[in-house]
């Protein structure tokens, strides 16, 4: 008989082990990711399938226009003041240096009407608005009432979801409006009262480097951010855990979605914006000197 002992198989290094289980996590992330983006893509195709197929009935829509629009002006307008008048304190000292005091006006409502107006309405909706949204939506699917639309042959993205997305998507144009004009008065008040600017070179200066074409570009920017905000709040709510924590963790990540994603919305909005008023007046950029 052999005396040889039997064949054993070595095992793999831990190293190789290690790098293993990485790759493994990276495409568990990746198609998470994947399968993520597109659950949203459907969910925002659903929503817009039904806005153009079935109109929602008033009496839904003016509820949700209320707590959307009129509930949100207080904030977005004393939020756009006080950042008008931050704007005049932060450049002052900048522009008094150059002596350029009396320029003050066209900075502070170029950047107010450009990028902080829609951005800032955007923000605030996406605080007050988003997060209450998906807060309700996820109280409804633990509580299990979404459940019970769809056992009653309701389709639940239609009577929920339909008109936050238009409350959002017509309400937030006007907020900007607000926020803009808040801001642009904050701007006014603070440079005139308090720095001794002279209001008719402030207003000359103003009309001077903002154009209606700064002001549009602001409103168009709020219309995908207002569509972002509704579906990402109300997808998260439709997707919400169960229990409170569960709730608590979809509309903290609405918020956080919401507000990534309107950074990168206005970013690519900005840069293609740019292009195209550097198509339709190609005469190069505002000087201020």
């Amino acid at each position: 008989m052999s005396s040889e002992p039997p064949s054993t198989v070595p095992p793999a290094p831990s190293f190789v082990n290690w790098i293993a289980g990485r790759v493994a996590d990276v495409g568990d992330a990746a198609v998470g990711m994947v399968s993520a983006v597109g659950d949203v893509a459907l969910f925002s195709a659903s929503t817009i399938g039904w806005l153009f197929w079935r109109r929602p009935r008033r009496d839904v829509l003016l509820p949700s226009f209320y707590s959307i629009g009129v509930m949100s002006l207080p904030v977005v307008a004393l939020t756009g003041l006080f950042l008008g008048m931050v704007l005049a304190v932060q450049s002052y000292s900048q522009f008094r240096a150059l002596g350029l005091q009396t320029r003050l006006g066209s900075v502070i409502n170029l950047s107010l009407v450009r990028e902080l107006g829609p951005v800032l309405a955007a923000t605030m909706l996406a605080g007050r608005v988003g997060s209450a949204m998906a807060a309700e939506l996820g109280t409804m699917r633990v509580t299990e009432q979404i459940d019970a639309l769809e056992s009653m042959g309701a389709n639940p993205i239609y009577y929920l979801v339909v008109p936050r997305f238009l409350g959002c998507l017509l309400l937030i144009p006007l907020l900007t409006v607000m926020a803009d004009f808040m801001g642009v008065l904050g701007g006014f008040l603070y440079s005139y009262l308090l720095l001794g600017i002279d209001y008719h070179h402030y207003w000359t200066n103003s009309r001077a480097y903002v154009s209606g074409f700064d002001l549009g570009m602001g409103i168009f920017k709020s219309f995908f951010f207002g569509a972002a905000i509704a579906i990402v709040s109300c997808h998260r709510g439709f997707h919400c855990a169960p229990g409170a924590e569960g709730v608590g963790r979809a509309a903290t990540n609405a918020f956080v979605h919401s507000f990534v994603l309107i950074l990168v919305l206005d970013l690519f909005l900005g840069i293609f914006l740019d292009d195209v008023h550097e198509i339709i007046r190609p005469e190069g950029a505002r000087r201020l000197l």
